[in-house]
């Protein structure tokens, strides 16, 4: 029991800080988060649909593709994430407003907190929604780690949102995945030898 509580609240901590990068730092600029958020990017473009909103309804139709290969226990933790982080987007997008941005300096701030979050969730065995669980069925299978499937993966992605909104999206879209990727991959590995295997399962 004490171990689901410690994980719950992990996977919450993972969605706050991937939700905060996204609602406070990328999504005011049309930087997408990754896949998901690419397309959840083309939907405010289109539609107008609220980025948090957007979000949830991409994360988790894509979660539903991936149940059998994530498991039950996956699945649950990833629905959770997704649903944090998609609150947290809202939170943080209506109750704080900065006034002066810079481009780039919201860039780098919000790929950091996105690349944090991602990887402790990860590091839990669940995804962050979205393209994460591809990446990381791809990553279990290949036994890698699942920041370079979530890098090309997202790429592609970005392809088709910079082409209907904005070909700058595209090159602030590739940066920021670049360092949120490897933020994913340097939290994986924290202390491999004791918490971290290719199945993120503790050792025994």
């Amino acid at each position: 029991m004490v171990h689901l509580i410690e994980k719950g609240l992990l996977i919450m901590l993972g969605g706050i800080t991937q939700g905060f990068g996204m609602g406070l730092f990328l999504f005011p600029n049309d930087i997408p988060s990754g896949g998901a958020g690419g397309i959840t990017v083309i939907l405010h473009h289109l539609f107008q649909i609220d980025p948090g909103i957007g979000l949830w309804i991409v994360n988790f139709s894509l979660m539903i593709f991936g149940i059998k290969y994530l498991g039950n226990k996956s699945t649950v933790g990833t629905l959770l994430a997704i649903t944090v982080t998609s609150i947290s987007i809202i939170v943080f997008e209506n109750m704080i407003h900065i006034s002066v941005r810079n481009l780039f300096i919201d860039l780098f701030i919000g790929s950091i907190f996105l690349g944090v979050g991602i990887g402790i969730l990860m590091r839990q065995g669940v995804s962050n929604g979205g393209v994460g669980v591809i990446a990381l069925i791809i990553a279990m299978k290949r036994s890698i780690l699942p920041g370079k499937p979530l890098f090309w993966t997202n790429s592609a992605i970005f392809l088709l949102t910079a082409s209907m909104v904005s070909w700058q999206i595209f090159l602030l879209a590739f940066i920021s995945q670049w360092i949120s990727t490897k933020l994913v991959d340097l939290v994986c590995t924290i202390q491999t030898y004791e918490t971290y295997t290719l199945d993120w399962r503790k050792k025994t």
